[in-house]
């Protein structure tokens, strides 16, 4: 594993908002170079989950319908949430979350649709913006482990969220 300590996070890049009400949807798009199949199980097997995303799941998000248990790291509240769909290796939506896979010039075109409370959507996408390179890195056999939670805060994770907040217009 690559010590964490040598990451930093690109500049802030691929994201928009849709305003309306209390929660916005914060829309992010990545290329990776791995195959839609390789991203879809890093998306839905809890085991790859652990190692990038900003949550942890008890069950696998590959199966429409499951009731799945979610914990975001940092808070540590167990949050229920329902897959409801799940289209392998196309369309994955778990609870506030749809993400897109799309075949792209032998990788992913990765979307992500984030519904989040308003007041932090730069500070989502800043989280999103380091999982998304740690699943690349995880993906590419270079596993840097999680970067969430306090550990994004070491991470270059507040320069990320004053540069997001200056592209959607509130910083």
């Amino acid at each position: 594993m690559i010590d964490r300590a040598q990451y930093t996070p690109g500049e802030a890049f691929g994201a928009e908002l849709k305003k309306g009400g209390e929660k916005w949807t914060l829309i992010l798009v990545r290329e990776l170079r791995h195959s839609p199949e390789r991203v879809w199980e890093a998306l839905t097997d809890p085991v790859q989950l652990r190692e990038w995303a900003p949550f942890e799941a008890e069950g696998n998000l590959g199966i429409a319908g499951a009731t799945v248990t979610l914990t975001w790291v940092g808070t540590g509240t167990p949050v229920q949430t329902t897959v409801t769909r799940a289209d392998a290796p196309e369309v994955l939506e778990v609870g506030d979350m749809r993400w897109e896979l799309e075949p792209s010039g032998g990788g992913t075109r990765l979307t992500l649709w984030h519904n989040i409370d308003r007041r932090f959507v730069a500070w989502g996408a800043a989280g999103w913006h380091i999982c998304f390179d740690v699943l690349d890195r995880l993906l590419a056999g270079t596993p840097i482990g999680r970067i969430a939670g306090a550990n994004a805060t070491k991470s270059g994770w507040q320069r990320l969220v004053g540069e997001y907040a200056k592209q959607f217009g509130s910083g």
